[in-house]
């Protein structure tokens, strides 16, 4: 009888070592993969184009130039990117038709968006509504630049007693990794421009969609524009 157990004995020791040699397989990828993400990470911002100063003093300029004229602004943005940024010096590939809009519902706020420029490591959107909404900014591996341009946005994070508020020409700035709740009132919108992993801030921008208003329309539009966008960049070496 104790010989015929020692074969299986042997098959169990086999298959504890398969076992222990496919971990150290995956933690061997993991760690791999996680220096290849630190260093992609280190020099993403050698892909970056826009500059949020100028970005800034755009936005503040379409504020004073077309005063409560929100669709004079969004003109005015856009015809000064396409004369810095030409599709003739192929650097960054720009969306110019402002008629091109769609829902966003993320973190609980709903608004409407024109994507102005889509790539893997920068955003430059439109963003607002006429009716007001409030929600959570998410909690995203990117840098992003809120520019006021018209209405108020309202800000609050955990142990701050008093509001922030933003107003037109104003910036509201959120770092990496931080999260607020956010408030914008009837007939906020605003210039918005993120930089860093855009791909991994997907989730958070599609999933109410999935999960609460099941607009599939909305979200194979949105899916469309954005995953466009980030091919036009990708053809003309925008990463």
């Amino acid at each position: 009888m104790a010989k015929a157990q020692m074969p299986e004995q042997t098959s169990s020791s086999c298959s504890s070592t398969g076992c222990m040699k496919k971990w150290l397989l995956r933690l061997t990828v993991f760690y791999v993969l996680y220096l290849i993400y630190g260093w992609l990470d280190a020099i993403k911002n050698r892909w970056y184009v826009f500059d949020p100063p100028f970005l800034h003093e755009l936005a503040k300029d379409a504020v004073a130039t077309h005063p409560d004229n929100l669709d004079g602004m969004i003109q005015h943005i856009v015809t000064n990117l396409t004369d810095t940024y030409p599709a003739s010096a192929g650097v960054i590939a720009l969306n110019t038709d402002s008629s091109e809009w769609t829902f966003s519902n993320a973190g609980g706020a709903m608004g409407a968006m024109y994507i102005i420029h889509a790539s893997i490591t920068e955003y430059l959107i439109i963003f607002g509504t006429p009716l007001g909404t409030e929600g959570h900014t998410g909690l995203h591996p990117a840098d992003d630049y809120f520019h006021i341009l018209h209405g108020e946005q309202w800000a609050f994070k955990p142990g701050s007693l008093e509001m922030e508020r933003y107003a037109p020409g104003d910036m509201h700035f959120l770092p990496r990794g931080t999260a607020k709740q956010y408030k914008m009132h009837e007939g906020c919108f605003a210039l918005e421009y993120a930089r860093g992993w855009i791909p991994l801030m997907l989730p958070f921008g599609l999933a109410d969609t999935l999960t609460s208003t099941l607009d599939i329309p909305t979200f194979i539009r949105t899916a469309r524009i954005t995953g466009r966008e980030i091919a036009n960049n990708l053809l003309i070496g925008k990463i």
